[in-house]
């Protein structure tokens, strides 16, 4: 099994902790991991923001930076969601105008082997317990992409379930978006800042020390809002929890 690590250019810049608790975890469950080094944006900013075309030399460069690989595995339900969601648009709409099949060719060979984390723990490894320690109490607030368009269901709290230590709490009103929606945040900043406050308001009624998630981007824009409270609880990707073991906590 070739597997290979889609770390997206959040993690890469600002919590590349997350890529590394990502790597630490899979080959604990013996799973070889490549990082290949011609990977870069998948294009979701430029495709929100409206530059479609833009976005085209970003679905060739992913596709060929993922060739060849069984599987590729992402901390992110946001990039896998463009991916699986977006990238078959584009190439379709590419061929629509005469351009040829080239776009839709790249996003049918990388489609079918892009996994979320928990997609692929779950689905593909068969995995729930992933060996892990981490005793806190817990909250978890599930991204729109991987609630809404991955479908992820209750994977990541059976992941969280079977952590030795961890107390997990509901989190109310959690199908709720946390209001950062990627470039919403920055074009309706009042709304996305009173969503957010909704959403902090209900992480902290749960008295929780962590508020967990599968999204780095979500992570950050609730964890701003949390610092500028002074509010005693911290954010925390899910593969950081996942991967702390007692022998070796991360956390």
């Amino acid at each position: 099994m070739r597997v290979a690590l889609f770390a997206t250019c959040v993690n890469d810049a600002l919590y590349p902790s997350t890529a590394i608790a990502t790597v630490r975890l899979l080959e604990r469950l013996g799973v070889d991991v490549d990082f290949p080094a011609a990977q870069t944006c998948c294009g979701q900013p430029q495709f929100n923001t409206g530059y479609r075309r833009e976005t085209e030399p970003l679905v060739r460069r992913t596709a060929r930076a993922f060739a060849g690989y069984d599987h590729v595995v992402t901390p992110s339900g946001s990039c896998v969601a463009m991916i699986r969601d977006n990238y078959p648009r584009i190439g379709a709409r590419a061929a629509a105008e005469g351009r040829g099949e080239e776009l839709a060719d790249a996003a049918a060979s990388l489609v079918p082997h892009v996994y979320e984390l928990t997609e692929f723990l779950v689905d593909v490894l068969g995995v729930t317990d992933t060996g892990a320690y981490f005793p806190h109490t817990v909250t978890y607030h599930p991204s729109c992409h991987g609630l809404r368009m991955l479908g992820l269901g209750d994977r990541p709290r059976r992941l969280l379930q079977a952590v030795r230590g961890l107390e997990l709490i509901e989190l109310p009103g959690a199908e709720e978006c946390c209001g950062f929606g990627g470039t919403f945040a920055v074009k309706n900043p009042d709304v996305s800042e009173a969503m957010g406050a909704d959403k902090v308001r209900n992480a902290l009624s749960t008295g929780a020390g962590v508020l967990c998630g599968a999204d780095n981007a979500c992570l950050m824009h609730i964890g701003g809002m949390l610092r500028r409270q002074d509010a005693p609880q911290r954010t925390l990707h899910l593969a950081e929890i996942l991967a702390s073991t007692e022998e070796e906590p991360l956390v």
